[in-house]
Parts: structure tokens; sequence; C-alpha cells
């Protein structure tokens, strides 16, 4: 039976199915938390909060930008990890853990400036 995709079930030897499924829930959280950036950017747009109108513009798009890059991110991790299982390797670290905290702390960096700049 053939499995998508390839790159990964191509390789190595079945993990137990616990770890996988593990990595797979790890893979929709951050489906999960993508979709929330994407929400948190239009909200904040769209509720005109009292914020200086620069400063609330740029944080909603970084936040509608991040959360659209982070489902392809999830992908990637997903991919590593899993490649990872097969071949019974160490985890590898998650990047995208370190992409998603710049922006949240450059996000409310932004929020901060516009409430102090309004």
């Amino acid at each position: 039976m053939r499995r998508f995709p390839a790159s990964v079930y191509g390789i190595g030897e079945e993990p137990d199915p616990r770890f996988s499924l593990a990595n797979e829930r790890t893979f929709l959280a951050w489906t999960r938390t993508g979709l929330a950036l994407i929400a948190g950017g239009v909200a904040l747009e769209v509720l005109g909060l009292d914020l200086h109108a620069g400063f609330r513009l740029a944080a909603s798009l970084l936040l509608m930008l991040a959360g659209t890059a982070v489902a392809p991110l999830a992908w990637w991790e997903w991919m590593r990890a899993e490649r990872a299982l097969r071949q019974s390797r160490p985890l590898p670290g998650a990047f995208s853990a370190i992409v998603l905290t710049v922006v949240v702390t450059v996000v409310g960096l932004l929020v901060l400036a516009g409430v102090l700049w309004r």
C-alpha cells in the first residue's frame, strides 16, 4: 500500500503508532494556532480598537501573514519528526516555535506602541 508523502513513508521502519499519532496531534495543534493567528489579525483590524492606525495595521498584517505561514511550517515540522521516528533518530528541534515566539513578541510591541502613540 502506497502512502503519501513517499518522502516520509518510503524510508525507515513503521514506528509505534502512538508516536505517529502524537506527531499528528502536534501538526493539528500548529494548524489551529495558524487559524487563531489569522483570526486575531482580522479581529484586531476589524474591531477598530483605539490604537494608532499604522501600528494596528502592521500588527494585524503580521498576525495574518504568520498564521498563513504556520500551515506549511507545521507540515514541514510533521515530516521532519515523522522521518526521525521512522529512522529511530532523535527528534528535531521545533523551528516553528522560534518563529512564532518572534512574531508574537513583535506583534505585542506593535500593539504596545499603538497604545502609547495614539
